[in-house]
């Protein structure tokens, strides 16, 4: 038989690409959709049938019947939110317990991480990350000292274990001097959560999926966050806590580099960015104003406002290498319908250089444009490529050049039915 593959759908700059909405699309070619990073501060809209869902620890193959989602042991849970998430989707009538398992792996954020999350943060002065206060990073580090908790201790001599650690931050925070917060009611729904996580299937999820590869079946691996904001190869030190490059998908979910297959990397027609650290396109005029009112550009689950700019070429480029991306999706090209003139950085200058290499550091460089004609043209009742104008081709047509990888997939619009395949 032949062996299936595991399918990477990444987001290649900084996250918020609409990750989500294109793995409900592809979901019912695959057998198992499974999360292989991150933690509940990344959240993926979905919007079908007048109903919209944010999920930011279930995987977005969710709302398909029949098919296996994961949660890996790349990822790091939060009980009380997860139990809040998952009893929404419950609610809506989707039946989580026979479609969702949980790797033992995975690592538990407990309420103590959140407050060293802010504690830490509060530390840093003017030099903040601009972390979303969930705990990711404190549990991250855990995982890293080998001092955390994992959801498989959840099966035996929980308390106790909790108790100790719980404990031990404590002890950090006072040090901090950060004495003054009250995690009472925090604490009471996060051990609700703990009870509730207990009902679902909490597995060796690496041994689950390498099984099913063996069977000829296929995976499709969710990412969370960019490219731009791995531990590794992102905008250190404000990037995330974990990999969210292809190579986190072995890590993440515990297969080998053979099994990967297509690597599908998702990015805007623009650019965004959440939080502090250096954004060389960024738009600080009327521009990037209505980019950010047209494309609703406020976090999924923080709420705030993304940094907006022109398409980035430097960051695409490092990140297809990086990444091994086999074939790109561009999400949100009808934000762009009015504007006259598209510009597209393709290099970056500093100092009288100029490179179209990613930087080490990309603080104090400024983006070099290159401009295009506008298309001027609502995209969103298209639904097909022979439908488009002729300058949003020639838009596709020149990141192709550019990116030297095949665009295969255009949205024009928030719902499952705005999404076009190219030929």
């Amino acid at each position: 038989m032949t062996r299936g593959k595991v399918d990477a759908l990444l987001g290649i700059v900084f996250g918020d690409e609409g990750k989500g909405k294109v793995v409900d699309v592809f979901t019912p070619k695959y057998d198992i959709v499974a999360r292989f990073a991150g933690g509940p501060n990344a959240g993926h809209t979905i919007i079908f049938e007048g109903k919209k869902f944010v999920l930011r620890s279930i995987p977005s193959g969710i709302f398909a019947e029949n098919k296996l989602n994961i949660i890996g042991n790349g990822c790091v849970i939060a009980p009380d939110l997860f139990m809040q998430e998952a009893r929404e989707l419950e609610t809506a009538g989707y039946d989580l317990k026979n479609r969702l398992h949980i790797s033992k792996r995975a690592h538990l954020i407990l309420p103590t991480h959140r407050v060293l999350d802010r504690a830490l943060e509060a530390a840093k002065g003017k030099n903040k990350v601009g972390t979303t206060g969930k705990g990711i990073g404190p549990t991250y580090s855990e995982k890293a000292s080998r001092t955390g908790l994992r959801v498989g201790d959840l099966l035996e001599n929980f308390e106790e274990k909790y108790r100790t650690l719980k404990a031990r931050h404590e002890e950090t925070l006072r040090q901090l001097h950060y004495t003054d917060y009250d995690i009472t009611e925090e604490e009471r729904l996060w051990l609700e959560g703990v009870a509730y996580m207990r009902q679902f299937s909490l597995v060796d999820t690496e041994i689950e999926i390498n099984r099913a590869l063996r069977e000829g079946k296929n995976v499709l691996a969710e990412g969370a966050q960019g490219t731009m904001l791995d531990i590794d190869h992102g905008t250190y030190p404000f990037v995330s806590s974990s990999n969210t490059v292809c190579g986190g998908v072995c890590t993440g979910l515990g297969v080998p580099p053979s099994a990967i297959g297509e690597v599908f990397g998702i990015f805007k027609a623009y650019s965004t960015r959440v939080g502090s650290g250096p954004f060389p396109v960024e738009l600080f005029d009327e521009t990037g104003d209505r980019i950010r009112e047209i494309g609703h550009e406020y976090g999924a689950v923080t709420g705030r406002n993304r940094r907006c700019g022109w398409v980035d070429l430097v960051a695409l480029k490092y990140a297809i290498m990086v990444n091994g991306v086999t074939q790109l999706i561009m999400m949100k090209g009808d934000v762009l319908d009015t504007f006259p003139t598209i510009r597209a950085c393709v290099a970056y200058q500093k100092d009288g250089e100029v490179t179209t290499d990613m930087p080490f550091d990309t603080e104090g460089w400024t983006a070099v444009y290159k401009d295009l004609p506008g298309w001027q043209t609502d995209l969103t009742h298209l639904t097909s490529e022979a439908d488009f104008p002729q300058a949003f081709k020639d838009y596709i047509a020149f990141l192709e050049r550019e990116l030297e990888t095949p665009i295969t997939i255009v949205s024009v619009g928030p719902d499952r039915a705005q999404t076009i395949s190219l030929k």
